[in-house]
């Protein structure tokens, strides 16, 4: 006999976004699905007091768990997940599950756990096997109308060594659908400029406009939309990284002193490919005329000298600039790739590995067998070696921006 399948629900967002207002919806559904829903804190949830069952608590000596009149329940978050999962599937009571992910939470090592756990085997699958369904976001439309001001940086509150342009944007980017809530409290306008920079961040993810989180759960629930690989690569600046550069592009990153008059370079290629021309640099209407959400890649292939880019990073950072990730290197140790990552007030830099082209001879033609798209990025000097980084942001300066970073090359 098959297994019974649980499908799970991943809810993220930033504090006060309004998921616990859709955790109630969900609650209070009166379609016979019988929802497990793990919340960070049920005070916080505050659920219909008609809602619950006589008695309440299933437990009385554990208050953490409270059971509805709709067979549905509601439990507090426990530090191990994979754990409570296994828990809720062994009283074999339900159809569904909500998990609630903390509003300072990436989301990207929690649907790995998820993902983990019919791997486990043995116990973990004998009462069923979970299968993360979706995750959606919900971003509060006046959160990002203030936060996204493109150069009013965030106060930080509450958070240790995070900052919250740098969780919205995670958030946002790892997931399948984002919750755009409170929508009817901005103007117009300013939704659809908090739309292009979600549409830039995220380019593959529905975006679904409601108020007090009230949305169709057809919308949510059974979507089937997640697949791990698709929703790890799905953000805006993976695409624009992982396209192949042209060969003008080639050559001026070879030789950035000798830059080419004309800036449109990408666009009419990149339009057709995928409809949202993400290489617009100059406005030639549409969304990008009217509210300047553009993207541009630097690409370069001689190293960077670290301490002209960290004078850069200190002193000249543009403040209209949303999201950067990419690769880079450096000329005091070319053989280490490193990825640089900026969101919001945060910036960092981390090793990503040795470059290709450091491997012996004979492990390199290997790999280029294994690995096609090696071949493409190849140069005769650089091996596999560049610098690209993958710009997102408001009215950008595309020259200013090249000039400064060519000049913090070796």
């Amino acid at each position: 006999m098959k297994a019974k399948e649980i499908p799970i629900l991943l809810l993220t967002g930033y504090l006060g976004s309004g998921k616990t207002t859709l955790v109630n919806h969900i609650l209070a559904n009166k379609r016979g699905i019988k929802f497990a829903v793990i919340v960070n804190d049920i005070g916080e949830v505050n659920i219909d007091a008609d809602l619950i069952q006589k008695g309440g608590i299933v437990n009385k000596k554990d208050d953490s768990l409270v059971a509805l009149q709709n067979g549905c329940i509601c439990c507090t978050l426990k530090a191990d997940l994979i754990e409570q999962v296994f828990e809720l599937m062994k009283m074999e009571r339900f159809d569904y599950i909500v998990i609630e992910a903390s509003g300072i939470c990436e989301p990207e090592p929690i649907a790995q756990t998820i993902c983990s756990i019919p791997r486990l085997g043995g116990a973990y699958t004998k009462y069923g096997i979970c299968r993360l369904d979706c995750i959606v976001t919900v971003v509060d439309a006046l959160r990002m109308q203030s936060e996204f001001a493109c150069g009013n940086d965030l106060t930080r509150k509450h958070i240790d060594e995070e900052d919250i342009e740098n969780l919205i944007i995670q958030q946002i980017e790892f997931c399948n659908i984002i919750l755009l809530n409170k929508a009817a409290e901005v103007k117009a306008e300013e939704l659809e400029r908090i739309r292009q920079i979600i549409r830039k961040l995220q380019p593959a993810a529905e975006i679904i406009e409601c108020n007090y989180a009230d949305v169709d759960l057809n919308r949510i629930i059974s979507t089937n939309l997640f697949n791990f690989e698709r929703v790890a690569t799905s953000a805006g600046w993976i695409r624009e990284i992982e396209r192949q550069a042209t060969e003008e592009e080639e050559n001026e990153a070879k030789h950035p002193g000798h830059r080419h008059e004309e800036e449109h370079h990408h666009h009419g290629h990149d339009e057709e490919e995928d409809g949202h021309g993400h290489h617009h640099h100059h406005a030639e209407g549409g969304e990008v005329e009217e509210y300047g959400i553009g993207t541009f890649v630097y690409y370069r292939r001689p190293a960077f000298d670290i301490h002209k880019l960290d004078h850069f990073i200190a002193t000249k950072w543009p403040k209209n600039v949303i999201r950067t990730k990419g690769v880079c290197y450096f000329s005091h140790n070319r053989d280490m790739s490193y990825l640089f990552e900026q969101a919001g007030t945060q910036k960092q830099l981390k090793e990503a590995g040795l470059w290709y082209a450091t491997a012996p001879e004979e492990d390199l033609i290997r790999l280029m067998q294994q690995e096609p798209g090696l071949m493409r990025d190849w140069d005769e000097k650089y091996g596999d070696r560049m610098i690209k980084l993958v710009f997102i942001g408001q009215h950008l300066d595309k020259e200013e921006l090249t000039r400064e970073l060519d000049a913090c090359l070796e």
